[in-house]
């Protein structure tokens, strides 16, 4: 392991205060797409092998695209367990994203092949029926919440590339849904598409219309 990608061992430190009182298998949860103005939020929830690390793990939005490209097929095959969820754009309009966030968060939870002795969860409380640990700026500071992000983020991230294939005028595969110049450019011009937000577009066109 490289210098560079040191760093993830000193991500494990609330994985073993919780190993240390006897909680085995630690769950990270994370979210990606609670900003953008188009397309769903995505929860991820993983079990690592805490001996076996996979090497230059970290928070998602501190590594590049093709790093994370590159760590997404690895960690998940290196999983003891994991589980992506996505709540799409109509529903985050009705519940809210917190809300929406949330429930993500707890489906991914209860579509996990094993059940976890803890989940450390980034930032967010969270009532999923297992001891929850929210973390300040987890994904930063938690290889598992930190594997969890970038599941999270790239498997939206390809959710909106093939989501640009079906609506081309905005541009999705380049921003992925957040609110670029670009993307509000060609909002205002074309209108929303289905996946758009409303509750989050208010601002930049007149749903009224």
């Amino acid at each position: 392991m490289s210098k560079k990608e040191a760093p993830t061992v000193d991500m494990l430190a609330y994985e073993k205060k919780w190993q240390e009182k006897g909680y085995a298998l630690v769950a990270g949860i994370d979210e990606a797409g609670r900003g953008p103005l188009a397309g769903p939020v995505s929860a991820a929830c993983v079990v690592m092998p805490l001996d076996d690390l996979v090497p230059g793990v970290n928070d998602s939005k501190k590594l590049t695209a093709a790093k994370r490209e590159k760590l997404y097929p690895l960690i998940m095959e290196k999983a003891i367990a994991y589980s992506i969820v996505t709540v799409d754009a109509p529903t985050i309009d009705e519940i809210n994203i917190l809300n929406a966030t949330k429930l993500a968060m707890r489906s991914c939870v209860e579509q996990l092949a094993v059940q976890p002795d803890v989940v450390l969860v980034d930032a967010v409380k969270l009532d999923c029926g297992y001891p929850v640990d929210p973390i300040i700026k987890g994904d930063a500071l938690s290889y598992s919440i930190a594997c969890a992000s970038v599941l999270a983020k790239v498997y939206r991230d390809h959710m909106m590339v093939e989501a640009a294939k079906e609506y081309p005028a905005y541009g999705f595969e380049q921003h992925k849904g957040y609110g670029t110049a670009a993307h509000i450019a060609a909002l205002q011009q074309n209108g929303p598409c289905p996946l758009h937000r409303r509750s989050f577009i208010g601002h930049f066109v007149d749903l009224d219309e």
